[in-house]
């Protein structure tokens, strides 16, 4: 098992790791909108959010020599349903088929006040 750490994605905002690499696998923490470069929320639209999320979880990917193309599965958090839609068109943008597996559930809470969380299962084969 080895850590996974890069300078633009976030620093961890708790104890876990920023990802972990078991075997052939990437296992990302949910990444939240917050800019590594400012440590605060990009979150002046969920379109911007959603594009800050994206981002985060690619340099995290490309600290792996990976991109989305090795992205198995996501999970995604929402604040709200209703914002489904916008938060599906960016996060489509990003794949192709074919797509990974995904689950997306509406919460109660996230943190740093985040509307949107995306968590990644990457393969490196």
């Amino acid at each position: 098992m080895k850590t996974i750490h890069s300078n633009a994605a976030p620093e961890p905002i708790g104890p876990y790791s920023q990802g972990i690499k078991f075997g052939e696998t990437i296992f990302l923490s949910g990444q939240v909108a917050i800019d590594p470069e400012t440590g605060k929320m990009d979150n002046e639209s969920l379109e911007s959010e959603t594009q800050r999320v994206m981002k985060n979880i690619g340099a995290l990917l490309k600290s792996q020599e990976l991109d989305f193309s090795n992205v198995i599965k996501c999970s995604i958090f929402l604040m709200d349903m209703s914002q489904f839609g916008v938060v599906n068109e960016i996060y489509g943008s990003y794949f192709s088929p074919p797509y990974p597996a995904r689950e997306t559930v509406q919460v109660s809470k996230l943190p740093a006040g985040a509307r949107v969380e995306i968590s990644v299962i990457a393969g490196m084969s």
